[in-house]
Formats: structure tokens, sequence, C-alpha cells
């Protein structure tokens, strides 16, 4: 019996909604956003150069170059990176139609690689991580995040988001591709990663916003999330490059 695929398609039809619609999963993942980039700032050393891979239409990229920061975006949707062009308010970031397997960029480019809501996007993420590492600076930073596999995470960020969210587009994400964080943790030490620090990501559930979702299958822009000692479903978290 064959795998699913998974969908990567769709972002080519989102256009404006990457950052209007709230009929759409698309909302989800700005609502992520809005608590991750503060917190991957945070952790970002002043005037480090940045690679943001899968960038989508730029919410972590253009959030960074308000920041200050200097900030290259890649993605294989081309759609998508000229919504990320026409949002970034900073015109300073640099925007590249790109594989995530095998980067245009010479071998310890970059300060800092961001991986955000990709792993679970891609057939090979050992090749993903390998060419961060490849171009990543001895010390570098890697941040990542991504969906452990289990039944909470199958039944939260694949059959919840299908039964609670409008236009939700088929396999969204697909089961066998999410990743332990264990598995994880593997992969980046074969490539010289050493995990720093690891925490989870979960929905606020006892609130308004989420009960408006469930009811009218929309989400709005005060629906929120928040970090959990938890990795049983959404996971995120940065590791350092080392230096021999």
């Amino acid at each position: 019996m064959s795998r699913k695929k998974i969908n990567n398609e769709f972002y080519d039809t989102l256009n404006a909604e990457w950052y209007e619609a709230e009929d759409h999963p698309i909302a989800l993942l700005r609502a992520e956003n809005r608590t991750r980039n503060p917190w991957i700032k945070e952790n970002i050393p002043a005037n480090a150069s940045i690679l943001d891979i899968g960038c989508g239409a730029g919410f972590l990229t253009n959030y960074l170059a308000k920041n200050g920061y200097k900030v290259h975006g890649i993605d294989l949707s081309s759609k998508s990176l000229e919504v990320a062009t026409v949002n970034d308010s900073t015109k300073s970031v640099i925007y590249t139609q790109a594989d995530a397997t095998s980067l245009p960029f010479d071998g310890s480019s970059f300060d800092v690689v961001c991986a955000m809501d990709i792993l679970e996007h891609v057939e090979n993420p050992e090749a993903l991580i390998r060419e961060a590492s490849r171009i990543l600076k001895p010390g570098g930073l890697f941040f990542f995040h991504t969906f452990n596999r289990n039944f909470f995470s199958y039944l939260l960020a694949i059959k919840g988001i299908s039964w609670f969210v409008k236009n939700s587009p088929p396999d969204l994400h697909v089961y066998h591709l999410f990743i332990k964080p264990s598995e994880l943790q593997d992969l980046l030490t074969k490539h010289n990663l050493s995990i720093q620090k690891q925490l989870g990501l979960k929905p606020n559930v006892f609130t308004f916003p989420f009960w408006k979702m469930v009811f009218t299958r929309t989400v709005s822009e005060k629906f929120s999330f928040s970090f959990t000692r938890s990795l049983t479903t959404g996971y995120l978290g940065y590791a350092t490059k080392g230096t021999i």
C-alpha cells in the first residue's frame, strides 16, 4: 500500500489569503508565528545573518527584518515568495526560489538557519538538516518546529484541523512524515548539531477564540498558542553546530 503524498501545492493558490484568511488553516500558522517569532528573536544574537528555509509568505523573515536582522528566505513556491516580497515593509529580505535539500549557498554562510513547519513537509528531512548544517557557521544556531508522531498529534494536527477549520486542503499533513523528538535528535547529532533547548507549542483551548473556531470553523486573529514542557504534539527548539 502506497503512502499518502504531502500536499504542498496548495501554497501556490493562497495569494493574499496568507495574511488575510480566517477560513483556512493558514490562519493557524499566523497564530503560531505570533507566539514563536518573539521567542526566536530573543534567542538570536545581534547582527546575526539568518536563512529561513521554507519561508512561505515571510511570516518569520519579515518579522526578523523589521527587527534589524539581515535575512534570506528560500522556498519552492514562487507564488508564496511574491507575497512575502510584497509584505516585506523593510524591502531588505532577499528571497530566492530554491530546494531545501540543495541550497544555493556556500558552506558556513549563515549564523542562524530556521526550519519552521517544513521538516514534516519533505520526504527526506535528513537532507534538509544536512544542508542546514553545511551552510551554518561553527557555533551557529539551527531553529526548528515540527510535529511529534503519535495518536494525539494525529488527532490534533490532521483530524482536528480538517474537522474544525474551513477550506482545509487534503493532506495538509500526513502522519508518516511527523518526527519523534528522539528521531530528530539523532538526525541533528549525525550532522554535528546539538540540541540546546526544546519545548512544546499548544493551542490555548480554554479561550473564546478556540471555541469560536470549533463552532464557526474560522480562526480569528485573537486565536493563540502558548509554550508547554510537553513535546506530545507540536514542538520547537534550537541546536548549535559544533566547532569541529
